[in-house]
């Protein structure tokens, strides 16, 4: 599969373990032979929204902005990976994909959410759903989860639990469906 896939994960968090997902997906989207860019605020440190990248004269937003702006525009689509935040989305992670707006535009979005407990930051999917279809990044219908990640992978993303190598599979399928289809309607335009 020949796709350019941003993984975009949310938490700047100290001893953060949803990092752990993020690689997780990161490795088997590469195994699936797509161009895979993780988008980390930690390594893409972007001011809270007072304008969005759009608003800023060429060349005058900040180099993160930039960076990241040229990662979402070259995607065809998304992989979100987030932890849920008092039953909604992690701060630094609204903060990052609300910078953006036509980079997002006709692409396909995927849902991945991951807690330290059982219930796998299931919260968060209704309003990453709203946000990224509100962005024109209409989210694939399955979802990915990840209860207790903190035990599901290693510190590289490598599966503790060869289940999650099955599971993964599934959802990466329909992403790619939904991906190729929408790129190639755009491709059509």
């Amino acid at each position: 599969m020949s796709l350019k896939t941003a993984v975009i994960y949310g938490s700047v968090r100290r001893n953060r373990q949803g990092i752990r997902a993020a690689r997780f997906l990161v490795r088997q989207l590469a195994e699936r032979g797509h161009a895979v860019t993780l988008v980390d605020p930690l390594e893409y440190p972007l001011p809270m929204l007072d304008l969005r990248f759009s608003e800023y004269e060429d060349g005058t937003a900040p180099t993160a902005m930039q960076q990241v702006a040229g990662i979402l525009d070259d995607a065809d689509g998304f992989v979100i990976v987030s932890g849920e935040y008092n039953a909604g989305i992690p701060p630094a992670l609204k903060n990052l994909l609300d910078h953006f707006l036509p980079q997002y535009r006709r692409k396909a979005s995927a849902i991945a959410s991951y807690s330290g407990g059982s219930f796998a930051g299931t919260k968060t999917h209704a309003p990453l759903r709203l946000t990224m279809s509100q962005l024109g990044a209409p989210p694939i219908p399955p979802t990915f989860v990840v209860p207790q990640v903190q035990k599901a992978f290693d510190e590289d993303g490598n599966a503790l639990d060869d289940a999650y190598n099955a599971r993964v599979s599934k959802f990466l399928d329909e992403y790619e469906w939904y991906a190729v289809a929408l790129r190639d309607a755009r491709n059509n335009l």
